[in-house]
């Protein structure tokens, strides 16, 4: 049985579900964008398609549920859905539990914040006062002014924090058949306290997944801009761990936007950092597959994303030999948008089509590897 991802035709939002070959059920961003008023939106409507494969598959909610930070583009419609455990209007209803947490610490720390994103704040900062069902991605040092003011210390919430540069600690390729490596955020403030753009510091994780004694990966690497990236490479790369940026599956970040690439957009192509093209030209898998999770890549010039520049890259040069470069709002096609499947064997990552008769098919098969 392969792993399987599942990315959501969302139009520019977030959503990636991960099932293992051994059971557990892990998403990454939630973003209920669909208009069920509009019956010419084509966006999924996400919480009835969520619910019915967790019920069909026997279950009330998530082993994990992750947010890879506060955008309305990654939490929108996640109050309503979730059930949180930090005030009782949050519970029952059908709501969907979430037995752990991922967030940024800029989620814990931000002030301001309304709706969903003040929901989520609440239950990350219950969930960190308690000390269960929560894993923050910061450098500890990052959250010590608030846990103090909580009675609290870094040293009695370590296992709750996770810093740059490690493994998730309760995940295992042995045991839960995956295990995610940890490459942002850096920190969530300036030395000032001075917060900064939350997409540089939104949560990027490598999940390397066994395979029957061989690694199929995938990078999700949220919506951070080409600095962070560029970040992530040098750092990574200082450390000899290029293999933590290996991939079968990349999910581009911000919607397929030029500013994940460079500051300059380009004429026709836009050409990214020589860090950022090292990483999408050399570390994907042959047969590997490009995501944006995004609106169809659009045939001229435009101001929001998707660019038309940085899909002619990614279509050129960033995606591997036999890969496929893929857009949530376009497959299978753009009249008729429908979850992107995507299975991972010893055969690597290929995307599972359903021809005419409504069987499944596989294409997109990669040669077997060992890693």
């Amino acid at each position: 049985m392969p792993h399987t991802l599942t990315f959501y035709p969302l139009g520019n939002a977030d959503c990636c579900q991960i099932v293992t070959d051994r059971g557990g059920w892990y998403l990454f961003d939630y973003a209920d964008r669909r208009n069920l008023a509009d019956p010419a939106d084509k966006r999924i409507d996400l919480p009835t398609t969520l619910r019915r494969g967790l019920h069909a598959a026997g279950r009330i909610g998530y082993d994990l549920v992750a947010f890879s930070h506060a955008d309305d583009d990654h939490i929108k419609g996640a109050s309503v859905f979730f059930a949180l455990d930090h005030a009782a209007k949050y519970r029952g209803d059908g709501r969907i539990a979430m037995k752990e947490l991922w967030v940024p610490a800029a989620m814990i720390l931000e002030e301001g914040v309304t709706d969903d994103a003040r929901a989520l704040r609440q239950e990350a900062r219950h969930r960190l006062r308690e000390g269960y069902g929560i894993r923050v991605f910061s450098r500890p040092a990052a959250l010590e002014a608030w846990l103090q003011a909580q009675g609290l210390s870094v040293a009695r919430r370590s296992g709750c924090i996770v810093d740059a540069g490690q493994l998730v600690r309760g995940y295992s390729k042995v045991l839960q058949g995956v295990e995610f490596f940890a490459h942002s955020p850096f920190a969530s403030r300036t030395e000032d306290g001075r917060l900064v753009d939350r997409n540089k510091r939104s949560i990027v994780v490598q999940a390397t997944f066994d395979c029957g004694g061989s690694n199929a990966r995938l990078l999700l690497t949220a919506d951070t801009t080409w600095e962070n990236l560029t970040d992530i490479v040098r750092i990574t790369r200082w450390h000899r761990n290029e293999h933590r940026l290996a991939w079968d599956v990349v999910k581009v970040p911000h919607h397929c936007s030029y500013p994940s690439l460079s500051d300059v957009k380009g004429a026709e192509m836009t050409k990214p950092t020589p860090e950022i093209a090292w990483l999408y030209q050399t570390l994907g898998a042959s047969g590997g597959l490009v995501v944006s999770s995004s609106d169809p890549i659009p045939g001229g010039d435009t101001i929001q994303p998707p660019h038309k520049q940085a899909a002619a890259y990614y279509q050129r040069h960033g995606t591997p030999s036999e890969g496929e470069f893929v857009v949530t709002m376009a497959h299978p096609t753009t009249r008729a948008p429908e979850p992107l499947v995507i299975l991972l064997d010893v055969n690597g990552a290929r995307v599972r089509r359903a021809p005419a008769s409504g069987s499944a098919r596989v294409t997109t098969v990669s040669a077997p590897r060992a890693g």
